[in-house]
């Protein structure tokens, strides 16, 4: 029968297109779309390492912050118990006096700055907890392609400070 003798030709013919087929599309998609896909995957990596590096910055100023406000309450509690010891050793009435005046005004004074350096340390906390719930809001929708609201992203963020 000349239908199965002509199979055999007909089979390499198939196979050999197939073949050919194939590769070109292999390498196709090696050539033209792998770089894209890596391109892309190289830009996430990479701003997810600049959001935690502005993250780690904004912290570290937090810190920085914190740091000053301790040394200055360290300064004027030295300065209020030398203005208290320079006080006692007037006379006795007069010092007593002026020891309770002073007192008072270092209470205030030093309350004030408490509460200055508290506002400057709540806000810096907020600013951070704000970049913080941005970025997690712009990584879950890159990342996971779903859309996260402000309050819930500001939430998650509060509950990851509060642990750590």
């Amino acid at each position: 029968m000349p239908q199965l003798n002509q199979l055999a030709d007909v089979a390499y013919s198939q196979f050999f297109w197939l073949l050919l087929v194939l590769a070109l599309i292999y390498f196709g998609i090696g050539r033209a779309m792998l770089p894209k896909i890596q391109s892309t995957v190289d830009a996430r990596d990479n701003r997810i390492a600049e959001d935690l590096a502005s993250a780690q910055r904004a912290r570290a100023g937090a810190d920085e912050t914190e740091a000053a406000y301790r040394a200055r309450m360290d300064e004027s509690r030295a300065e209020a118990l030398k203005v208290t010891q320079a006080a006692k050793q007037d006379t006795a009435c007069e010092a007593e006096e002026r020891i309770r005046a002073a007192d008072a005004e270092i209470g205030a004074s030093a309350a004030a700055a408490e509460a200055k350096l508290r506002a400057a340390t709540d806000a810096a906390l907020a600013d951070i907890e704000t970049v913080a719930a941005e970025a997690a809001e712009e990584m879950v929708a890159k990342l996971a392609g779903l859309s996260v609201g402000r309050k819930r992203a500001a939430e998650a963020v509060k509950a990851a400070m509060a642990r750590g």
